[in-house]
């Protein structure tokens, strides 16, 4: 009698079933049988299919906004594209210009698009004309110039105040004179009018020529309904207000006027030439850091390319000409992501590769609980490949469904235009979800293959090889090479050595717990010794007694994403320290410390505002001080070299430069400018750049109010932080000497301060001393700038009489950029989620210890085993691991900053140049490592607390099954 073979997929029950009875389906049955299970593995793959879909789209959201923020600082001017053209001889037409706009914008709208409310077209006069006109204004005895445009919808954007809008007609010549041409009729703002000294109906003349002097009469005038309106920048000239025009050092004023629709034909006459110009405007806010490759390849084909042909031939204008700054912005904003993306991807990176040992190791857990049944199937005839299958299809019902819902939440809560990054990642991360539980199951029921105890040096030596090439590689040519995006493998280099540290570790911990337990062993108690003992040889594959599987040591993975999670949160922290420290420092540079209060000029500072600015909560060193810009030394060998003089207390000042860490000196170079003999030379510091002109010896240095002072050179100082220039031409007195020459060194202009110190009561306090507006005593705040000519009032805002700055308000400044910002966003989030992973790779490993652990401790407590020492005794078994990766972790990350750290540039992210790259502090990687030793450490004693008495109570009740 022979036995049939038994079926390649057994039902699920070992009677057979009845006649007419279909089988209960492997899916669903298996899916009943493990709830649980079932629950918890769609809830890891929707929250890692969930990161995976928003990190991308996070990534795309924060380039875009830094992006359009970066080219929005540069306006309207910075952010268009400039067409100009001749204007024709005859026949202009305002149809003619329209007309050229709609072919311009016809030719965008692909990667790029143009605001077309906000195109400016029109046309002008090539140069400025002087107005004749003896009445009008002259500075400097030089007649003012006007130059004339008609810009199409200009009366839409101002307001009349007087007057009237130019004709739509020509106008007729003065009492009809037949030859004599009319005036071109022109508005004016009201301001440029009054700066002039014209009204309306007065008649602008030129300077004469042989064919006729041509004059314009002034109809109306306007003001702007907003002057900050992108509207009235760059290439509109002087329409708003009068503008400045320096001829060597006499000043002279440059007006334009706006000219109507009725002598648009008629512009030319005014300067013999006029050109065709549009301004169109391109939308920033459209454009994607994405696609900036081609969009900055279409703007230049477009400045000078095929469309720039194109539209000669279609608009009939030989000589159109189109210029823009956009080019050279896009490189910078390119040159900017490029700088900022490793502190924006090593955060991904970190995140990543926790989640990626999270689901191998959840897989791991799930292959192991169910072996023993997995190797009933195979001995029951069941394939391998049908056996694999079937854990495939079981996954999919749960794992796929998690994952779309996943992706859809990440697309619905971080919208962005690009899709595809988002699915790939998603997908890749379903894929693995998916296949971690079947591909661990083959692998445990295939046969073991002889010389397999050599794949594991194997495979730890070229994990060595990838990391020493990562990290070299990194070191010669930085994470993020000029002139090309980061390299995957330099970013991975903080990931490979973590892998490195983690790999040796697992080599390493075994061996240092068991001496740890033979230690223990020694002493009297059974807790220690035995919790030691179990970490030290780890627990079986399965805890289930199989035949041939023994104790392998601890688990690699759980001590990997530790690592990984700690030295990535620690190498990103480092680069934000190093950002942090490196942006305060320059601010502190540009300030001249952490709160400085300036007087203009020479003015001194109210009488006890320097004392009371020093007594204000958090000033650790107040340094009043005087500064002089106009003085010069004598005896240098160019003669005479202009400088600033600085007097101040040598102890207080020393101290303020050593803090700034700008020309550190020592106080007592200055000593013996008091006391000596008049005639004897008065010590004093030389910049560099001045040391450089004049050598040791004796000069005089001549403030610029008169008077005389020799002084010796005592010492070169590098940089002052009154004056922190490094090419500047400074000495530095002490104040008792100065004060004797110089008329009014006594009086502090200047007061700097350095500790926390609060910048608004720092105001509130300036306030509270001004003296009354009718003191003498008073000074008088800059002078406004004249209109249109750029300058800036004074070295501060002009609403404070005595200006205040501090460094608080500088590093918020350098700190403002929106790239800077999203990157840290972004990094934290990922080290967040990092360590969440981490966490839950230490639980799986408890999870897959249960049956084990709970027979342990129910044997145990036959024995007189406490709860209390059960608790102990399943953190003696869990905590060295954690502990160990800890310690490891952060020697890993500290590793990763001196070896990684000097190739970053943080000029990006900290908002200005830096010559130093990250440096090695301890605070931000021990904060990372015993942050996340002490969360994983909180959780495994919450785990052991509350589900170790009730497995020991299952245990018991049960009995020993094992």
């Amino acid at each position: 009698m022979t036995t049939p073979p038994p079926s390649a997929t057994p039902p699920p029950s070992a009677a057979a079933p009845r006649s007419g009875t279909r089988p209960a389906p492997w899916v669903r049955t298996r899916l009943r049988a493990a709830r649980l299970g079932t629950v918890l593995g769609a809830a890891l793959a929707f929250v890692a299919v969930l990161l995976a879909a928003a990190l991308p789209r996070a990534q795309d959201r924060g380039a875009d906004q830094a992006l359009r923020s970066f080219l929005a600082r540069s306006g309207a001017a910075g952010t268009s594209l400039q067409v100009t053209a001749p204007a024709p001889d005859t026949g202009q037409t305002t149809g003619a210009l329209d007309g050229t706009m709609d072919q311009l914008l016809a030719r965008t709208g692909s990667t790029f698009h143009v605001e077309a409310d906000s195109v400016v077209h029109g046309t002008r006069t090539t140069k400025r004309e002087s107005l004749e006109n003896p009445e009008l204004s002259r500075p400097s005895g030089f007649p003012p110039r006007m130059a004339l445009l008609h810009v199409r919808q200009a009366e839409s954007h101002v307001k009349m105040v007087e007057g009237r809008w130019p004709g739509s007609t020509p106008a007729a010549a003065p009492g009809g004179a037949a030859g004599e041409p009319p005036p071109l009729q022109i508005v004016l703002s009201k301001a440029a009018a009054e700066t002039l000294g014209a009204r309306v109906g007065s008649v602008l003349k030129s300077a004469p020529r042989v064919d006729g002097t041509p004059s314009v009469e002034v109809v109306g005038l306007y003001t702007p309904l907003d002057g900050t309106e992108d509207f009235w920048a760059d290439n509109l000239g002087c329409l708003a207000r009068a503008c400045e025009n320096y001829i060597g050092e006499n000043l002279a004023w440059d007006v334009d006027g706006l000219v109507g629709t009725g002598d648009l034909d008629r512009m030319a006459n005014w300067s013999r030439t006029a050109e065709d110009f549009w301004r169109l405007p391109v939308d920033v806010g459209r454009l994607r850091a994405d696609r900036l490759d081609a969009t900055s390849r279409e703007i230049a084909s477009y400045i000078a390319g095929p469309t720039a042909a194109a539209l000669t031939r279609e608009t009939g204008r030989a000589r159109l000409h189109t210029t823009s700054w956009l080019p050279e912005q896009f490189e910078q904003a390119r040159v900017r992501t490029q700088a900022a993306a490793p502190l924006a991807l090593i955060g991904p990176a970190g995140i990543g590769g926790v989640a990626f040992v999270v689901l191998c190791l959840a897989g791991a857990l799930a292959a192991d609980r169910r072996d023993a049944e997995l190797r009933l199937l195979l001995a029951r005839g069941g394939s391998r490949a049908a056996i694999v299958g079937r854990l495939v299809g079981e996954g999919a019902v749960t794992v796929l469904p998690a994952a779309a819902a996943a992706t859809a939440l990440a697309v619905l809560l971080l919208p962005t235009p690009r899709l595809a990054p988002a699915l790939i990642t998603a997908a890749a991360v379903a894929l693995l979800a998916l296949l971690a539980f079947p591909v661990r199951a083959a692998v445990l029921l295939s046969p073991a293959r002889p010389g397999g105890r050599w794949r594991r040096p194997v495979a730890e030596l070229l994990v060595l090889i990838a990391t020493a090439a990562a990290v070299l590689a990194v070191r010669r040519r930085g994470v993020g090479p000029v002139g090309g995006d980061p390299d995957p493998l330099l970013i991975a280099a903080p990931l490979l050595l973590a892998l490195c540290g983690g790999l040796l570790l697992a080599r390493l911990q075994p061996v240092v717990t068991g001496w740890l337990a033979r230690a223990a062993g020694r002493r009297s108690g059974l807790v220690g010794f035995l919790g030691l003992a179990r970490a030290a040889r780890g627990s079986g594959a399965t805890g289930t007694g199989t035949p041939g599987r023994g104790r392998t040591g601890p688990s690699v993975l759980p001590m990997v994403a530790l690592l990984i999670a700690i030295t990535t949160g620690g190498f990103g922290a480092a680069v934000l320290q190093s950002v942090d420290s490196s942006r305060l420092g320059v601010a502190r540079l540009a300030v001249g410390g952490d709160a400085v209060i300036s007087a203009y000029g020479k003015s001194p500072l109210p009488q006890g505002l320097a004392k009371a600015a020093g007594e204000l909560p958090g000033v650790r060193t107040s340094v009043p001080l005087w500064i002089d810009h106009d003085s010069s030394v004598i005896g240098t060998p160019a003669g005479s070299t202009q400088v600033t003089v600085v007097a101040a207390d040598p102890s207080a000042y020393a101290e303020l430069s050593r803090v700034l860490g700008c020309g550190s000196f020592d106080p007592a170079l200055l000593a013996g400018g008091d006391g000596q003999s008049a005639d004897a030379p008065v010590p004093a510091l030389f910049s560099a750049g001045l040391a450089r002109q004049a050598a040791k010896g004796t000069y005089t240095v001549r403030p610029g109010d008169g008077g005389e002072l020799r002084v010796r050179v005592a010492g070169v100082l590098d940089c002052t932080p009154a004056h922190p220039a490094r090419d500047a031409a400074t000495v530095v007195l002490p104040t008792g000497a100065a004060t004797a020459l110089m008329g009014g060194a006594d009086h502090p202009n200047r007061w700097f301060g350095v500790g926390d110190v609060d910048g608004d009561r720092l105001r509130a306090l300036v306030r509270s001393k001004l003296p009354a507006a009718s003191a003498a005593s008073t000074p008088a705040p800059a002078p406004a700038p004249i209109p249109g000519s750029g300058s800036v009032a004074g070295p501060a805002l002009v609403d404070e009489v005595y200006p205040v700055r501090t460094s608080a308000d500088a590093v918020a400044q350098l700190g403002s950029d929106p790239l800077q910002r999203s990157a840290q966003r972004l990094f934290w989030a990922s080290v967040a989620g990092a360590a969440g992973f981490a966490l839950l790779a230490v639980l799986l490993t408890l999870m897959r210890t249960v049956p084990e652990r709970a027979a342990l401790l129910a044997r145990l407590r036959t024995m007189g085993l406490r709860r209390r020492q059960g608790v102990a005794l399943i953190l003696a078994e869990t905590l060295p691991q954690t502990l160990a990766a800890t310690l490891g972790g952060a020697l890993v990350a500290a590793a990763a900053v001196a070896l990684l750290g000097p190739a970053i540039d943080l000029s990006t992210l900290v908002g200005t140049r830096v010559p130093d790259g990250v440096r090695l502090t301890a605070g931000p990687v021990l904060t990372q490592a015993l942050g996340l030793a002490a969360l994983v450490a909180a959780a495994v004693f919450v785990e052991a607390a509350t589900s170790g008495r009730r497995q020991i109570t299952t245990e018991l009740r049960a009995g020993d099954q094992r």
